[in-house]
């Protein structure tokens, strides 16, 4: 068996055969090498077949979020421009005819007109930017771009053929989309979940006999604060891997602690799937690890794009085979690299041992009197408050340039005099809290990146209600 997903298994022959089935449909409905395929499923195992089918005809597949509303999905079908659509999704058969992922056909032999090589140049998935500061781009991935990135990921993970991992994240997200590519290329026993159960997942940990579990911020969260975790046996698990954002060593550690299972930390983006991984026999919480191999980084200078030292905080530059081919509107891509680089966009430092560590966003990067406050380095802090069950930190603008804003969600009454005391106890003057908010939620995507930019627009539009008062601790 290669997969499962609830009561169903499919070995790999299923799956294939499954595969050019569709392959033999999309192509009677005109899919050809080098058309677009729009593709909007929640996970289960018709999202992976629909994959390899749009890929044996040379086809590129268009992954569309499930939990996109009709704007965004307009708006991700006019910078692509499919010409078929596959999904489950009924905004995505309101927009164009679709083939559903219910009616799909019966398993057939592998085709004729599937079988011609694809060329490793060619368009094989759009992925959509995490759209943290507005609506996302298309992020073009050859199959050359995406081998590579497979490739790098195993390697990373040590992953086998022995190995079983479970699939929580959705499957529009490359995270989710290379981690069943590469469980699939490696021959690793997969079962996907339709969506995030902190207690289906430990549940199945312990019945599937998980290897392997990979965890971003909300799963993490979610292990920190289950109440019976330790009821759970957990001890399958070679390590629980943290993606997609910088580990909180509050979170991490406790959930260790609580049931000896350790962690290792990656790094990657959308444009560029596998930047760097931690040692997994002895993993550093404080850093996202080292370029994995084939992969080089550099840290430039903020202010002038010279190429720093060792131990110097700047943006994070990569270069691998495995960066995007460009965005959609191409237009976005200038500026993405430079000289071949990727620009991530994310600040940080790289030392003499190879060691990086992220710490921050470059655009999320708060001044406060011409000083450059780290969210995360005050989030870390807040976390370590007992209250605290999740928090993210912004900036608006105020006279000094701008109000560092706390956006707080409790387990319980908490004081914002208190939360304000801790991290002035804790870090310089100028990354002292102006204000702290408590929320029901903290705004996230799905890969665990915090929406600031919503934060702040409900932060200015608060103020602007009360008179543009930003900067008086409150908190309501």
């Amino acid at each position: 068996m290669a997969l499962a997903f609830e009561e169903r298994q499919h070995s790999v022959a299923e799956l294939d055969a499954l595969a050019s089935a569709m392959a033999v449909e999309l192509h009677r409905r005109g899919v050809a090498p080098g058309s677009r395929v729009a593709l909007m499923s929640s996970n289960r195992p018709e999202f992976v077949v629909a994959v390899q089918a749009i890929w044996r005809l040379g086809a590129a597949a268009v992954l569309l979020s499930p939990a996109w509303k009709t704007a965004e999905v307009r708006h991700g079908i006019s910078l692509t421009e499919p010409t078929h659509a596959v999904g489950d999704h009924p905004v995505l058969g309101e927009l164009m005819p679709m083939l559903h992922l219910d009616e799909s056909p019966a398993p057939a032999p592998r085709a004729a007109e599937s079988a011609e090589a694809v060329k490793p140049a060619a368009d094989a998935v759009f992925v959509f930017s995490s759209g943290t500061t507005g609506m996302p781009k298309a992020v073009r991935h050859t199959h050359a771009s995406l081998s590579a990135a497979v490739r790098q990921w195993r390697g990373a993970l040590g992953l086998t053929s022995a190995d079983r991992i479970q699939v929580m994240t959705p499957p529009s997200h490359i995270l989710g989309l290379l981690n069943i590519a590469t469980a699939l290329d490696t021959g690793a026993w997969i079962r996907l979940h339709r969506r995030f159960d902190i207690d289906t997942m430990l549940r199945h940990i312990e019945s599937d006999r998980i290897t392997v579990e990979m965890a971003v911020a909300p799963i993490a969260l979610a292990l920190s604060a289950h109440p019976r975790l330790e009821d759970h046996d957990l001890s399958s698990l070679r390590y629980i891997m943290w993606c997609a954002t910088p580990v909180t060593g509050s979170v991490a550690e406790a959930v260790s602690r609580r049931t000896g299972v350790r962690w290792v930390t990656a790094y990657g983006a959308s444009e560029l799937p596998v930047i760097s991984c931690n040692d997994l026999d002895r993993p550093r919480l404080d850093t996202v690890g080292r370029p994995v191999p084939g992969v080089s980084v550099r840290i430039a200078s903020l202010d002038t794009g010279e190429v720093l030292g060792p131990g110097a905080e700047g943006e994070i530059q990569v270069h691998s085979e495995a960066a995007m081919a460009g965005y959609l509107p191409e237009s976005s891509t200038e500026g993405a690299f430079v000289q071949g680089w990727y620009r991530t966009g994310d600040v940080g430092t790289l030392d003499t041992d190879g060691w990086l560590r992220i710490t921050d966003r470059a655009k999320e990067m708060i001044k406060v009197r011409g000083f450059q406050v780290a969210p995360a380095e005050i989030e870390a802090v807040l976390h370590g408050h007992p209250a605290v069950e999740d928090c993210a930190v912004f900036g608006v603008p105020s006279a000094d340039g701008e109000a560092v804003i706390a956006a707080v969600k409790a387990g319980g009454a908490v004081d914002a005099d208190e939360l304000a005391a801790l991290v002035a106890d804790r870090l310089a003057s100028y990354k002292r809290l102006s204000r702290v908010v408590v929320v029901d939620e903290i705004p996230r995507l799905p890969s665990g990146k915090v929406l600031r930019r919503v934060l702040r627009e409900r932060a200015l539009s608060a103020c602007a209600k009360s008179g543009g008062n930003c900067g008086r601790p409150s908190d309501q």
